[in-house]
């Protein structure tokens, strides 16, 4: 189970970091508080930011549901491709939002997988009573 807390503890991280990078655009393009447009670019940063809390929303308790029913070092190892896509998704889309669809891929998918998982784990446990 601790390599479930390691991944989790990595999304945050890497959620903040992704917080992290949309302030420092905002200094370098100037863009004030509130104001969420204006640069394109950081525009590009914000979106990283805002898709990957709405991402997290699903990533975090589906993760925690699968590890209920299935060996938590496959699911940290599930986890973990979300991680790395979230990563990837986050350079390719403030680089060229085109080609962002690898890391939508590698972070949707395990989101997916976790939904299985836990679908038929808890399927399982109410037909053993």
């Amino acid at each position: 189970m601790i390599w479930v807390d390691v991944v989790t503890l990595l999304a945050l991280l890497e959620y903040f970091f992704f917080i992290f990078q949309v302030s420092r655009a905002r200094t370098r393009y100037g863009i004030r508080a509130p104001a969420t447009t204006g640069n394109e670019v950081f525009e590009r940063y914000f979106r990283v930011q805002q898709n990957t809390v709405e991402s997290l929303i699903m990533f975090l308790p589906s993760m925690w549901l699968a590890v209920r029913y299935w060996y938590p070092t496959y699911v940290a190892a599930i986890g973990a491709v979300f991680v790395i896509g979230r990563l990837i998704y986050s350079f390719t889309y403030v680089s060229d939002p085109k080609k962002r669809t690898l890391g939508m891929m590698l972070s949707t998918l395990p989101i997916v997988v976790f939904w299985i998982i836990a679908g038929f784990g808890i399927v399982r446990a109410l037909m053993a009573g």
